[in-house]
């Protein structure tokens, strides 16, 4: 979901992320992966601007972070 929140392509995350875009591909599709790996990721997407949101009754998720102003 942060992927299309920020319309971005596989490819992109990836070569930011420094995994491949099959990677991306498989960990979206269900697959597990290093810790490593979420963690680079995750990394990609909160550099812009995404927070994620832990289970919490409704179930987790993202959204852009509140602009300060």
């Amino acid at each position: 979901m942060a992927r299309a929140l920020l319309k971005l392509g596989v490819r992109e995350v990836a070569a930011e992320a420094g995994v491949t875009p099959n990677t991306i591909s498989r960990i979206e599709n269900g697959s597990d992966a290093k810790q490593s790996t979420f963690r680079a990721i995750r990394a990609v997407y909160e550099s812009r601007g995404v927070v994620f949101i832990p289970e919490n009754g409704g179930g987790a998720g993202v959204r852009m972070a509140k602009k300060d102003g």
